[in-house]
């Protein structure tokens, strides 16, 4: 009979598949490494098992002890699965930008998950690195991961992820591209593929709001470079000791919009269904395909696998929500058809200012069109009564009549957004939608801004 001991025997030998259709472009051969048939479905199951094992070794890890990592979840999905074969307990530190999925996905496993905001700086008490850390320092008979500085992380990679990728291209690769979040990936295959051959090329895939690009071409950790970004799993705002920048022969940074989009093509193109960091590696390497020549074997590596992303990259709400969904947006019903559904929000000629301000307040509105009895009369805008306010402070006791504008101007729902836009400006802060059957609606300059790609 053939069966593995436990589920930590069927971690690596991943298969290698050949990209087509999404590469047409691309004058080389290029191969996946498809790291989601690991048991965690991530490359991280490899690290998980070789750091925990180095931790028994050298004492850290004892018995009945509980491991406590700060992660973007893959990590964590490892950790959690050698800590359940092996009995250990698990706490996590997970940011809030990390997807639903993971966290959901952690809790299944028995872990306790802890989530920290993702806008604030590293060493802010905060931060997931800082909470993590802190636990570590608070919990007896406890061992802190610290994926990012704990070079096992590497040798897994080196000891594992190298060899394959050598022996399944037979020698042939000459270009490796991935994605570089704590390092090791990168670092760990790196330094196998140019010990067997220093010809090969290693490129990074990093975000924009990530440090990784600037430091390795000029040697300068830039603050100026750290923002947040949506894209998971690759780029940060620390230098983590597994990456080896000598190694790396580039960094090529990829859009939060083209990673996320590239992730929905690779499931419609090639039938692939993977993560975040995927998408991003294949735009990466499609940037850099002027690099390739015919003869060339250029390998990406897939980290995860999409299910930890159905509620984001594969959300049509979420990618629109972000301007990531590219549609076909002519008319006015198409800027409005997100929150068509909801009621045109008015006040009468004869109320108060201060009811107009309680109606923007609930509704989280900025305009208002004015009716009587025949229709449109007026409009309020919040810039407007802002600005009457510090005239007048007693303006929230006055009458409508007495303080609204001109009204908004009405377009038919086939109107441009073209017309649309040259219809709002500094005088006039949106226009009113003639749905027809006597129903109206509001296309404000946010609805204008939210389709600019």
């Amino acid at each position: 009979m053939k069966y593995a001991k436990n589920i930590l025997e069927t971690i690596g030998n991943t298969p290698m598949v050949k990209l087509n259709k999404i590469v047409e472009s691309v004058d080389a051969l290029v191969l996946a490494k498809v790291e989601t048939f690991n048991p965690g479905n991530s490359v991280k199951d490899r690290m998980a098992v070789k750091m925990i094992a180095e931790a028994e070794r050298e004492g850290f890890l004892k018995p009945g002890g509980t491991i406590i990592e700060g992660t973007s979840g893959n990590t964590g999905m490892g950790l959690a699965m050698v800590a359940s074969v092996k009995g250990y307990k698990c706490i996590f530190v997970i940011a809030d930008k990390q997807s639903q999925e993971k966290i959901d996905i952690l809790r299944a496993l028995g872990a306790e998950v802890i989530v920290c905001p993702t806008h604030v700086e590293p060493d802010d008490p905060r931060s997931y690195y800082s909470v993590s850390k802190r636990l570590s320092e608070e919990t007896p008979n406890s061992w802190y991961v610290n994926q990012y500085d704990n070079l096992s992380n590497t040798a897994a990679h080196y000891e594992s992820t190298g060899p394959e990728i050598w022996e399944q291209t037979d020698g042939k690769i000459t270009h490796f591209v991935v994605g570089v979040g704590t390092g090791g990936t990168i670092s760990g295959v790196g330094k196998y593929l140019k010990e067997k051959n220093p010809n090969i090329k290693i490129w990074g895939i990093d975000s924009y709001g990530s440090v990784f690009k600037k430091y390795h071409e000029t040697g300068i950790f830039d603050p100026n470079e750290i923002y947040s970004y949506t894209t998971e799993g690759i780029g940060e705002d620390i230098l983590p000791k597994n990456v080896d920048f000598d190694i790396i022969d580039g960094f090529e940074k990829v859009t939060d919009k083209d990673g996320a989009v590239y992730t929905r093509k690779l499931a419609l193109e090639e039938g692939i269904f993977v993560g975040n960091s995927a998408g991003s590696a294949i735009k990466g390497l499609l940037q850099l395909k002027d690099k390739f020549k015919p003869e060339d074997v250029v390998v990406v590596l897939f980290h995860d696998h999409g299910s930890r992303y159905v509620g984001k990259m594969f959300n049509d709400d979420w990618m629109r929500e972000r301007g990531f969904l590219d549609e076909n947006i002519k008319y006015a019903s198409d800027l409005i058809k997100n929150h068509i559904d909801k009621p045109l929000v008015t006040v009468k000629i004869g109320e108060l200012v201060s009811h107009a301000i309680e109606r923007m307040r609930t509704n989280k509105i900025s305009q208002l069109p004015v009716i009587d009895s025949t229709g449109f009369v007026g409009s309020l805008d919040e810039s407007d009564l802002f600005r009457l306010y510090f005239k007048d402070k007693n303006i929230a006791d006055k009458l409508i009549k007495d303080v609204m504008q001109n009204p908004f101007p009405i377009v038919h729902k086939k109107a441009s957004v073209e017309d649309i836009s040259r219809l709002i400006n500094k005088q006039n802060q949106a226009v009113l939608v003639d749905l027809g059957n006597g129903k109206f609606h509001i296309i404000t300059k946010h609805d204008v801004i939210s389709v600019i790609h």
